[in-house]
């Protein structure tokens, strides 16, 4: 028997699938713990593929999860509500970081628009703005956009992306990583680009500050990791991790690196191998290959937490050797971070953020609002 089509709205129906995919493919590029006098995790900040960026209040969302759920190796998917809201870029964001510290501190964005904005993070976090109407209902203190490059017929190329940044608050420095094959140096205050690092031959993926040597360090999608001296703009070392099998014509990007504490452990993920090297004694110390790409890594104390493009949070020493193992709920992660009590935020596709207890245990997992 068939059913009666009067009524059938084929454009309602229409938004709805596409409204279905797009939870389904929208993805998380970057988390971020806020700063906060609170010991324990209070608020994550999340950057998503379609432009926005949102910050959720942990202790209500583990208030949201019905009971026997929380502190529990089982995941429950929550559709959380934000506590802020905006829609910060045209396009994914693809990185966050807080400039400062304290009440007065700036929180940075980046994305695929090429632009670099700044809001006050007070402002953001005690908006009275109901959430339902937030999105523009603040204007960034800062705003920069990449240069654009001259062909040979004075036409302008687009605006490149920026991929990731890094600070250095105590020289009022913003770094960018971005499509052009170039590092930017921002001046904060003056808003104007300091220094231009070249020297890569393709796009920039990640980007740290070493803030103690005053230098940079980028990896890329030409496969290597270049170390630049901030005052000169000079690269003063390159890192090929794969360089053997490049003579084999197998080139894999540099995705992620990050830096310990001390600065002088560097952790670079190329393709399926996670590199762990002695900056100061200039050598690779391990090599760890894995099942999937790895696309972000993060250090704890003597220890590297990495995520990839599978369904694991995985937990190594400094020589490579795997600690452990856990499931994380998005099926690709892209971002880990870690908060000073150990608790870890993986956030990645579908929109996805997994919170995990320094015990390993899943204190919620939710989807992210939809702009």
């Amino acid at each position: 028997m068939c059913g009666d089509a009067t009524n059938w709205d084929e454009e309602a129906y229409r938004e709805s699938i596409l409204k279905e995919r797009e939870l389904e493919t929208r993805t998380v590029f970057r988390t971020i713990w806020a700063p906060s006098r609170n010991p324990n995790p209070d608020t994550v900040v999340v950057a998503a593929s379609d432009g926005s960026i949102s910050a959720y209040s942990i202790p209500s969302c583990i208030a949201e999860l019905p009971m026997g759920f929380s502190n529990s190796r089982a995941q429950h998917l929550l559709t959380a509500e934000p506590e802020g809201f905006l829609q910060g870029h045209d396009g994914p964001v693809y990185d966050l970081k807080f400039y400062g510290n304290g009440e007065d501190c700036l929180l940075l964005s980046c994305g695929d628009d090429g632009r670099i904005k700044g809001w006050l993070w007070r402002e953001f976090a005690e908006s009275r703005v109901p959430v339902c109407v937030q999105g523009n209902h603040l204007k960034p203190v800062l705003d920069f956009v990449n240069p654009q490059h001259k062909g040979p017929w004075d036409a302008l190329s687009p605006i490149p992306e920026n991929n990731a940044l890094a600070v250095d608050p105590q020289m009022g420095s913003i770094y960018s990583a971005a499509g052009d094959s170039c590092a930017y140096c921002w001046d904060v205050e003056k808003g104007e680009i300091k220094t231009v690092f070249k020297g890569h031959s393709d796009y920039l993926h990640s980007i740290v500050a070493r803030t103690s040597s005053n230098q940079i360090i980028t990896g890329s999608e030409d496969g290597t990791a270049r170390i630049w001296d901030c005052r000169s703009g000079k690269c003063i070392k390159v890192i090929d991790p794969l360089k053997d099998k490049k003579s084999k014509g197998l080139i894999s990007c540099v995705s992620c690196i990050a830096l310990d504490a001390t600065e002088s452990w560097l952790a670079c993920g190329s393709g399926r191998n996670l590199f762990v090297w002695n900056l100061p004694a200039s050598e690779c110390v391990s090599r760890v290959g894995s099942n999937a790409s790895v696309q972000d890594v993060v250090f704890e104390d003597n220890q590297i937490l990495a995520v990839g493009a599978e369904p694991l949070l995985s937990r190594y020493d400094i020589n490579g050797t795997l600690i452990s193992q856990i499931q994380c709920a998005p099926q690709s992660a892209f971002s880990v971070s870690l908060h000073q009590s150990g608790v870890t935020a993986v956030g990645g596709y579908g929109g996805i953020v997994d919170i995990v207890s320094q015990f390993g245990s899943h204190l919620c997992t939710f989807r992210v609002h939809c702009a």
